[in-house]
């Protein structure tokens, strides 16, 4: 009997093993940055529908949507916190399920902060920048646990449990306009992303969306230039063009249509990466 009971035994833990193995074909993506990752407040009608093969982790509750922190829904807008809207991660993976084999998924992690200088995501320092952040602001750190950075890598961890990170996403900038050092400081927290979640650089690539363009008569279009030049900082990394991409009369926000050619951009080059063509249907 005993030898019958280990046996049975050793095969629960095996199967137990197998079920809760990641699924290698779920795609997870990182995303981070200010307001434009996480979405200008508003979502059009016909962003509310949405392939089920796309899937994003409510990093917070979204009372009104019924969603849970930590648990994977449909990604149907907003995916960063309940207040916030379309975003270029929306239509980044909706480029990719249109695009990628049936039975891959794509699932996509936000952890932005409207405003925020990048110092924000800096691992080892983000208290000195947090502690001078305006009370609205502080607000929204708050609900990421007082810290942006480790909030995100805590999820991404969660995310891992069931699929495989294949990329990071970022867009911002227009608080650190013409800063020379952004994509050093960038490249910090990638650095530090790759080490916490013992991914390896070479496979997960970083995608960096431009700011709104200087067609767009966007106020902080200068930025671009600088965030040109990270491709020389990280090897593996990538810029979005958002030439065309219609920006808000604010000319920092991008209009609905806006974030859906930039997000399609970010899909396209993504896609690319993998081995696909962008213009290929699978």
């Amino acid at each position: 009997m005993k030898r019958g009971f280990v046996v049975l035994a050793v095969l629960f833990l095996f199967t137990t093993t197998v079920f809760s193995a990641p699924d290698q074909n779920f795609y997870i993506f990182l995303c981070f940055g200010q307001s434009n990752m996480e979405g200008f407040p508003g979502v059009e009608d016909q962003d509310k529908t949405v392939d089920k093969r796309f899937q994003m982790l409510a990093t917070v509750d979204f009372p009104n949507m019924g969603r849970t922190k930590g648990n994977w829904y449909d990604a149907v807008p907003p995916l960063c916190r309940p207040s916030t809207g379309l975003c270029p991660a929306d239509y980044f993976g909706r480029t990719l399920v249109a695009k990628l084999p049936q039975n891959i998924r794509v699932g996509v992690v936000n952890v932005s902060v409207a405003g925020c200088k990048i110092e924000l995501f800096e691992k080892d320092t983000y208290t000195t920048y947090a502690s001078t952040a305006a009370s609205w602001m502080t607000n929204i750190i708050k609900e990421y646990g007082g810290n942006p950075y480790q909030y995100l890598v805590d999820n991404a961890r969660i995310a891992q449990k069931d699929g495989v990170i294949k990329g990071i996403l970022v867009h911002q900038g227009e608080s650190n306009t013409n800063d020379a050092e952004w994509p050093k400081k960038v490249k910090g927290i990638y650095d530090n992303l790759i080490k916490d979640l013992n991914l390896d650089a070479r496979n997960v690539p970083l995608l960096a969306g431009e700011l709104v363009n200087t067609d767009q008569n966007g106020a902080c279009a200068s930025m671009n230039a600088i965030i040109a030049t990270l491709p020389q900082t990280i090897p593996n990394s990538y810029v979005i063009s958002s030439a065309g991409c219609l920006g808000r009369p604010d000319h920092l926000h991008f209009q609905p249509a806006g974030y859906r050619e930039l997000g399609t951009r970010f899909g396209n080059q993504m896609l690319s990466v993998l081995g696909y063509k962008a213009t290929e249907q699978k």
